[in-house]
């Protein structure tokens, strides 16, 4: 059995959109509570991680962007991205457990490990903060994992929705490839097909979408088809993976169709693609009961 990290903080609970938002503590509870119940919980190796340094958040994000949500208070910073009173300590230290996984990793501690985070990040844009998203966790992440040693990076973002943020700033990069599937004509409606990265980045950014109702058997065509040979023709040094879990039949926020057994076979995939080291960072996933047995299988899976 591999050891694998377990990044969650209690900081994370303190991040407090309004009631009616569909990202509540509650998430990161139930995943909790799920992996208590098994026989998972003990087998990880728990990590309450750092916050992210305002110099790590610069290198993927504007100085205007950290300005305002340094000054901003409370309440809706965009539309659907709110703030509250520790918002903005949860969010420095969401893009610290990245960072502080890559150095235990770094530090042969572990080579896999799962980041149990709020709020979420891959929508954050370099100038703003999107669709729930304050700061960009998994670029962050990446960034800094180039700073102490991981020249090319990998990131899989297999949330049902387009990791508008992570694409735009990497996408005139060719040290991060950005490989992503997501439902169509759903929020943010980028990501479309013939989107392939620009100028030194062209051809590091790949995009499948997803028509509503696919289910396991459209997932793993590209999960065992498609994202074999890129990642093996690109050869990273790190694997980070935007975990989004809304791809679930049961999640309310979208419309595609995988199942547990979907979720397990998109997971091992993913492992068997790539001998190097990987991370997972929660990102989407808003019922509670599939995202907790979502979260389960992922963690079975890294354990192997």
């Amino acid at each position: 059995m591999k050891p694998v990290g377990f990044l969650c903080n209690d900081i994370f609970f303190r991040h407090a959109p309004p009631p009616w938002h569909p990202d509540q503590p509650d998430r990161l509870v139930a995943i909790i509570d799920e992996l208590k119940r098994s026989e998972l919980w003990e087998q990880l190796v728990h990590v309450t991680g750092r916050p992210a340094a305002f110099e790590d958040i610069a290198r993927v994000h504007t100085p205007d962007h950290i300005a305002k949500v340094r000054s901003f208070g409370t309440g809706a910073i965009e539309d659907e991205t709110f703030m509250s009173e520790l918002s903005l300590d949860a969010a420095l230290h969401a893009a610290g457990a990245v960072m502080e996984a890559t150095d235990r990793i770094r530090q042969g501690e572990f080579r896999r490990a799962f980041c149990a985070v709020r709020p979420p990040g891959h929508h954050a844009e370099a100038d703003k903060a999107v669709g729930f998203c304050i700061f960009n966790n998994v670029a962050v992440g990446a960034r800094y994992a180039q700073c102490v040693g991981f020249r090319k990076i990998f990131i899989i973002d297999f949330d049902v929705h387009h990791g508008n943020g992570t694409q735009h700033i990497f996408e005139n990069d060719n040290s991060v490839f950005f490989f992503s599937t997501h439902q169509a004509h759903l929020f943010p409606a980028t990501g479309m097909e013939s989107e392939r990265g620009h100028g030194e980045g062209a051809g590091f950014t790949y995009n499948v979408v997803m028509q509503a109702g696919s289910g396991n058997r459209d997932y793993l065509e590209v999960y065992e088809a498609l994202l074999p040979p890129l990642m093996k023709r690109f050869f990273p040094d790190l694997v980070i993976v935007s975990a989004g879990y809304d791809i679930h039949a049961a999640d309310p926020l979208a419309a595609v169709r995988v199942s547990n057994e979907g979720v397990r076979a998109i997971i091992s995939s993913i492992l068997s693609s790539t001998h190097a080291p990987i991370i997972f960072v929660l990102e989407g996933g808003y019922h509670l009961p599939s995202l907790a047995e979502s979260v389960r299988i992922t963690i079975r899976e890294l354990l192997k």
